[in-house]
């Protein structure tokens, strides 16, 4: 359990927030919301202690254990990556050292002997025997082959450090768990299997994440930091979402009477409770929906960018064939092979595979960035379209502010460039930044105004999502669902995928699987399970 009494966080003279007063308890996780600069990982580095807040304490109950997902990949790098688990376990990792240092000696006095003795026993107790297995199971779990288990950190992937950091962080099941976007670098198979190791735990857990999938799949509180103030609401960040989306429309009909409102919001109650009370993340822990009430729904302050794709063109019937594509990675590895398709009208497909770089190749290929290894594609005559980049660098190496950056992709005034910018939430100080020093966020909104000055009927997203905050998501999901073209997109977002998608590809180095089905229902088939064994062996 963690006690937060009379927290207050100022930088300069800026106030995040003050007079913050929350108990986080055992048997909960706690999913925290913000908009970006909010201040949702300050919260968490000052309940870890790593930042030394202005007011205020937090306290966790005698005897109990922290554990924080680092963020720093390089800070392990002279250990091997088995150690750098164990050391997730601070007391255990200590009481190893020390008998490590006892047994070493050419000869042992009768203290050392009485002090080994204590050691082996507080060793037993901490499961010490087990340790090894243990974080061995961990990293397998986390995509992190049993050869790698031993290799220097300073040896291994960036992507691999991630997936390392954070078996660290649970490893010990820790009473206290604190972690910053846990999801970050992990493929869907992954991020599944933290969602259902996380639900299943006791201990109590603070997140922060851009994921909605994982943050519904997990979190039985939702922290909300907003107005300048902390708050707590009973619910999960759809319920979150969709309350204060219906507050914010009863507070801007005035006509409406307060009985009207409150029977309305009751019966917003009632129709999530039934909902999640179906869900399989429901367990007899986590009963949210007991504490469920009215005067927690608020409209919030967040605001959500105007990303609206229109078609100038109605595309014909012939969208997109594909015969034969193949495409080999420059260090000889097949990243897919004997890939057939084609595109039907109106579909929104969905590419995944075990390969992240299998969809970008896929995608560079028929945008006429890259040659095929062998095959070929043909767009249809009545089909245009607009690609959003995984890798966005060459756009932004460019001293322009942002209208006159733009005003390269479409025709229009500067009004006209200044209203499409303020759709996605720039502001009049903010368009004479120079487009070189923008944040990744910020890149990725100029990059969707982009596409939308191409009013294209067929729109290609890779991996969409990568540095946009949950209003951007959630605005840019909204807007798929319900755009009448064709999409073609890879994605780490699980919600993402299964609203938008009504087709599934999936890329092998032995051909595809493809399937016109919902996410949910793909992952699931067991059919589909055992065709992918088979193309990926």
């Amino acid at each position: 359990m963690i006690t937060v009494t009379n927290l207050a966080i100022q930088f300069g003279k800026k106030t995040l927030y003050k007079d913050v007063n929350l108990k986080f308890t055992s048997g909960n996780i706690y999913g925290i919301i913000g908009a970006n600069g909010a201040g949702k990982s300050t919260l968490l580095r000052a309940i870890s202690g790593e930042l030394e807040p202005n007011k205020g304490t937090v306290e966790m109950l005698p005897g109990e254990r922290m554990s924080v997902l680092e963020q720093d990949h390089f800070k392990y790098d002279k250990f091997s990556v088995m150690n750098t688990v164990l050391m997730g376990h601070q007391p255990l990792w200590q009481n190893m050292k020390e008998r490590e240092a006892l047994y070493a000696k050419d000869e042992m006095t009768e203290e050392d002997g009485n002090r080994a003795a204590e050691l082996e026993m507080a060793f037993a107790e901490m499961n010490g025997w087990e340790a090894e297995s243990e974080a061995a199971q961990l990293l397998q779990n986390l995509g992190i082959k049993e050869d790698r288990h031993y290799a220097q950190m300073s040896d291994i992937s960036n992507n691999e450090k991630v997936r390392v950091m954070l078996a660290k962080a649970l490893f010990g099941h820790p009473d206290n768990l604190l972690l910053d976007e846990p999801t970050n670098d992990l493929d869907l198979d992954t991020v599944q299997w933290l969602e259902e190791y996380l639900s299943n735990l006791e201990q109590c857990v603070l997140v922060v994440s851009h994921d909605r999938h994982f943050l519904d799949a997990v979190s039985t509180q939702t922290v909300d930091i907003d107005f300048g103030k902390v708050t707590l609401f009973s619910g999960n960040y759809s319920f979150w979402y969709e309350s204060s989306q219906l507050a914010l429309r009863q507070a801007q009909n005035q006509k409406m009477k307060a009985d009207e409102k409150r029977k309305q919001l009751e019966e917003f109650i009632r129709r999530f409770s039934a909902n999640v009370a179906k869900s399989k993340q429901t367990t007899s822990r986590k009963k949210m929906l007991e504490k469920l009430n009215v005067e927690e729904i608020t409209p919030s302050t967040r605001k959500y960018p105007g990303i609206i794709f229109s078609m100038e063109r109605e595309p014909g019937t012939q969208i997109l064939e594909v015969e034969g594509l193949k495409a080999v990675d420059a260090d000889g590895t097949v990243l897919f092979d004997n890939v057939n398709f084609t595109i039907e009208k109106g579909q929104k497909t969905v590419f995944l595979s075990h390969n992240p770089k299998a969809m970008t190749a896929l995608f560079e290929i028929i945008n006429g960035n890259r040659e095929p290894d062998a095959g070929t594609y043909k767009w249809g005559i009545t089909i245009t379209t607009a690609y959003l980049p995984l890798d966005n660098t060459e756009f932004f190496q460019s001293e322009m502010n942002l209208v006159d950056w733009l005003s390269q992709f479409g025709t229009g005034n500067e009004v006209m460039m200044k209203s499409f910018l303020g759709r996605m939430l720039f502001k009049d100080e903010d368009i004479q930044k120079k487009v070189c020093v923008l944040s990744g966020g910020e890149k990725m909104r100029c990059m969707i105004a982009r596409m939308q000055l191409k009013n294209a009927n067929c729109l290609i997203l890779d991996t969409p999502t990568n540095h946009l905050d949950l209003e951007s998501i959630q605005a840019f999901n909204n807007n798929l669902i319900q755009f009448k073209g064709n999409i073609l997109f890879a994605s780490h977002d699980h919600e993402f995928i299964n609203t938008v998608a009504d087709r599934i590809i999936e890329l092998t180095p032995k051909g595809t699987i493809d399937k016109l089905t919902t996410y949910d229902d793909y992952i699931y088939d067991e059919s589909i399970k055992e065709k992918k064994a088979e193309l990926y062996a």
